[in-house]
């Protein structure tokens, strides 16, 4: 009973199954000891000679069933792809449907050393333990993960096309996430803009000044080191222009024409 808590399976041991639980995978999936489960709570409405004990899927779908309607009876927080992942197998689903009847029926918490939104029901977690040369194509991804029980229980293509179709673009979205992590191994160039130096353009410096001091002390100290030096010459030089003055004399003495 590899990944059931303590409690849990110490409270399964403690109702006196039919059989003992060694693989909830392969042993909850069709829904027989479920059943029985909740007949130790529920007696009067739980009727074991109503379920089959068989492995085909009609058993399956016809065990589930009675079950679906008793959690809809009762009003039972069970999700149902909890339901839907015990019955095709999917990993890890049985043994969150396990400890969720646990903490319905007990009224207790399980102690869970992962979040619920961290575990899928594919086989992402053993692909990842994996070298890389060695984990699943698009095709095993898909024949993984999607069952042959799913197709037979439901038969509309287009939700099986859909199935797939999510299953692959998963498979991509974590080829791409191993691509960008390990480029190297994949032979990923950087682009012309990765290669490129970006540096923040420079800002000019603003000159700082000391407030101890004041005007005053700078014109008889001399100027401030932080203070930039000012210049009383003119910054706009003007060219000055020499003017010969007119001989006077020279006038008088100049001849008068028509006298």
């Amino acid at each position: 009973m590899s990944g059931l808590p303590r409690e849990v399976l110490k409270w399964i041991q403690s109702l006196d199954l039919t059989w003992q639980i060694k693989t909830p995978k392969w042993d909850l999936t069709n829904g027989y000891l479920v059943a029985e489960v909740f007949s130790w709570y529920f007696p009067q409405e739980i009727q074991m000679h109503s379920y089959n004990n068989g492995t085909s899927l009609d058993s399956k779908l016809k065990n589930w069933s009675l079950l679906r309607l008793f959690i809809k009876r009762h009003n039972l927080d069970i999700a149902e792809e909890l339901l839907e992942g015990t019955i095709h197998c999917k990993e890890g689903a049985s043994t969150l449907l396990t400890e969720r009847i646990y903490e319905i029926l007990t009224n207790r918490k399980v102690r869970k050393q992962t979040k619920d939104d961290e575990i899928d029901f594919t086989d992402r977690a053993y692909q990842n333990r994996l070298p890389m040369h060695a984990r699943s194509t698009a095709s095993k991804a898909v024949k993984n993960n999607l069952r042959i029980t799913e197709t037979m229980a439901d038969q509309n293509l287009i939700l099986s096309a859909q199935k797939s179709q999510k299953i692959i673009n998963d498979h991509i979205e974590h080829r791409r996430q191993e691509r960008y992590e390990n480029p190297v191994r994949f032979n990923v160039k950087p682009t012309l803009g990765e290669r490129s130096l970006r540096r923040p353009p420079a800002q000019p410096k603003q000159p700082t000044y000391d407030t101890d001091k004041t005007l005053d002390s700078i014109g008889q100290d001399g100027p401030h080191p932080e203070l930039p030096a000012y210049s009383r010459e003119p910054s706009v030089q003007f060219k000055e222009i020499q003017v010969n003055q007119v001989d006077k004399s020279a006038l008088y003495n100049m001849p008068v024409q028509g006298f």
